[in-house]
């Protein structure tokens, strides 16, 4: 049988113990100069930033849907106010 990348699982086995016994993982040190340390500071800001719109995009499509269930039932949702007012728009 072979996994999805063509390898099978006797490969998967050796390059397993091959890599353990190399340990190349004792050798990584992280960014050593100045300015590598100062951009790899900086990796999180753009994960934050990309949840941060998909946060402010699930939150309209959560204001749409709760706009269209008040319109439908003629009532209005205290959830609805409080998106309102937290919502970016």
């Amino acid at each position: 049988m072979l996994t999805a990348n063509g390898w099978t699982p006797e490969r998967r086995a050796r390059q397993r113990e091959l890599i353990r016994s190399w340990q190349p993982w004792r050798a990584s040190t992280g960014p050593r100069t100045t300015t590598g340390k100062a951009k790899s500071s900086q990796n999180v800001a753009v994960g934050l930033e990309r949840k941060a719109r998909e946060l402010a995009q699930a939150k309209r499509e959560l204001m749409a849907a709760m706009v269209r269930i008040s319109e439908l039932t003629g009532k209005r949702s205290s959830l609805l106010d409080m998106l309102e007012w937290g919502c970016d728009r």
